[in-house]
């Protein structure tokens, strides 16, 4: 049975700190335009308050949660029980992207390890936090994070990622400018 909260509790940021993978899903306002789910991992996010959170987002090949939450803001993220105890954790909210030199960048990157191919942070004001049974999950053991992100993004060099950041990160999918497209590559992150 579903339980809505209005904050984050010490018991969902304890289930929260076990989690080693979650998911982000976010969608344009278009009705033809495409959903995202993207799942992330390594130590990449943080409870900022029980009602803010942030996860630092790495070079891929798109950028389609930063288009999506400049046109309109809306995000979910998604935690889910693998082992131990059946849950499943949704954070609703609206989010911004925080970019390399803009207000507020230094104070939340200092939140996070040096990661290879970081690219911004997503913030999320949370404005409905919501448990359901998780049930249906399996159990799956966890082995590790996978380094084959970092690893390609430190052979890349800073300069590579900037290239191709420019090249693969500056609109969505469906066209949708990111943050990036208005950057320059010198002043790209």
């Amino acid at each position: 049975m579903a339980k809505v909260f209005d904050q984050i509790t010490q018991n969902l940021q304890d289930f929260i700190q076990q989690q080693s993978l979650f998911f982000v899903a976010t969608a344009p306002l278009s009705d033809s335009g495409h959903i995202n789910l993207s799942p992330k991992g390594l130590d990449s996010f943080r409870i900022l308050s029980p009602t803010r959170v942030a996860y630092l987002d790495l070079t891929g090949s798109g950028n389609e949660t930063s288009a999506h939450l400049q046109e309109n803001g809306r995000i979910t993220l998604m935690f889910c029980a693998f082992q131990g105890a059946p849950m499943i954790l949704r954070l609703y909210g609206t989010g911004q992207t925080l970019l390399p030199g803009t207000p507020d960048w230094d104070a939340k990157r200092s939140l996070f390890p040096e990661i290879p191919g970081m690219r911004q942070i997503i913030v999320v004001d949370l404005d409905r936090i919501q448990t359901s049974c998780g049930q249906g999950v399996p159990l799956l053991s966890y082995d590790g994070q996978r380094d084959s992100l970092v690893q390609w993004s430190a052979k890349k060099g800073v300069e590579g990622l900037e290239a191709y950041q420019q090249q693969k990160n500056r609109v969505s999918i469906d066209g949708l400018p990111t943050p990036l497209a208005g950057r320059s590559p010198s002043n790209a992150p």
